[in-house]
């Protein structure tokens, strides 16, 4: 048992992120959670020599360095009492112990077979969702996931793997990228078309067939916007991608403003404080919108720049080492600069059982120890 929750803990940590979307399996998912922190719980206190060994990793620093400082802030900021605050510092940690044992003992199938396993559910979920509900432009899909846009981080990423860790593609992976591709459009979620752009640049960079592409893109969103229907096309040509943020930019800068060192605290990720925002408008200011607003508001100036700095500082180190390698570490390449972006407009990294952010946390951690191992292939680890 303890052998599987090292190797496996992460895949189920992810996988189950996408039970939690689903409105009649999140009580389902909301069981698995607790169980997977409680047993990973006892996993680290009954082997703390190994643990220690994992965490302390230099390839798992970035994590550690992040537990700290929230360690930190929930003693400078927090007092016990704050069962909320100290329910996210705890899960954190546990999240980050899974993510780093899991890949530090089976690195193989988590650059390999994990992300086919990610197809084949998404595929699943598609199937189930066109079974009860084929009309998929009738307004916003979302199929059996409670909301269009995180379907469409799921369609658009299965789409990614599917796309770019292979050269060449049968009739059922054409197949499944047109139907991928078919339904992150129908969700009616602007950011899906940042996400397949972002693809084919990985894909093609500025090739010929990346000019072929991007004009048949530009002619395609042309004869779409003209029919009113409710895809990403039409959202996208209808209003610019910020101008429905504007609002909730403002709202989330006066937050920060507002207690621009201490920060609203470890518990207070997508916030903002309502108590600023003017009646009418506050059905209208549900969240920041953005992963760096959020950070900025949760935990004040300083230690909200500490953690953006080493967000930053450890993507940029694996994007400069493996910009010029394909395949799998191409996917996670992918699904970092995507999510970085993504950030911008959508309230990503900052939560725990959220599909794309779990998935950006392995996916950095997944290049690092990638990096690292490279780097001392004739060493022992």
């Amino acid at each position: 048992m303890i052998r599987f929750l090292f190797k496996y803990a992460a895949a189920l940590f992810i996988l189950n992120t996408i039970l939690l979307s689903i409105e009649v399996t999140m009580r389902i998912g909301n069981l698995i959670f607790l169980g997977l922190m409680a047993l990973y719980t006892l996993v680290l206190l009954i082997n703390p020599n190994q643990i220690r060994k994992i965490i302390f990793h230099r390839s798992f620093s970035f994590l550690l360095i992040i537990n700290t400082l929230n360690i930190v802030y929930f003693l400078l900021f927090h007092s016990i009492n704050d069962i909320e605050a100290l329910k996210y510092l705890l899960a954190r940690a546990v999240q980050f112990s899974i993510i780093s044992a899991s890949i530090y003992f089976h690195l193989d199938y988590y650059k390999t077979k994990f992300l086919d396993h990610i197809i084949y559910l998404t595929l699943f979920i598609i199937s189930i969702s066109l079974i009860l509900n084929p009309n998929i432009f009738t307004g916003r899909y979302s199929g059996i996931i409670w909301n269009p846009n995180m379907l469409s981080s799921l369609v658009t990423i299965a789409f990614a793997i599917l796309f770019l860790k292979d050269k060449s593609y049968d009739k059922v992976n054409i197949f499944l990228l047109i139907l991928f591709l078919a339904i992150s459009l129908a969700t009616g979620s602007r950011g899906s078309l940042v996400g397949i752009m972002l693809v084919f640049l990985f894909k093609y960079n500025f090739s010929r067939r990346n000019v072929l592409y991007s004009i048949l893109a530009i002619t395609s969103i042309f004869i779409i916007s003209n029919f009113q229907l409710s895809t990403s096309i039409n959202r996208f040509s209808d209003q610019s991608l910020f101008n429905d943020r504007i609002l909730q930019y403002e709202y989330a800068f006066e937050s920060i403003f507002n207690k621009l060192y201490t920060g609203y605290g470890l518990d207070k990720y997508s916030y903002i404080d309502k108590s600023l925002v003017p009646v009418f408008l506050k059905g209208k200011i549900i969240g920041a919108h953005n992963a760096y607003l959020a950070i900025l508001t949760q935990y004040g100036i300083v230690f909200g720049g500490l953690i953006l700095s080493i967000i930053f500082q450890k993507s940029y180190s694996v994007i400069l080492f493996f910009r010029n390698l394909s395949g799998n570490e191409k996917v996670y390449l992918f699904i970092i600069i995507y999510t970085l972006i993504a950030s911008v407009y959508e309230t990503l990294i900052t939560g725990i059982n959220e599909f794309q952010t779990s998935l950006f946390w392995f996916a950095l951690s997944l290049l690092s120890y990638s990096k690292y191992k490279i780097e001392h292939a004739n060493q022992d680890i």
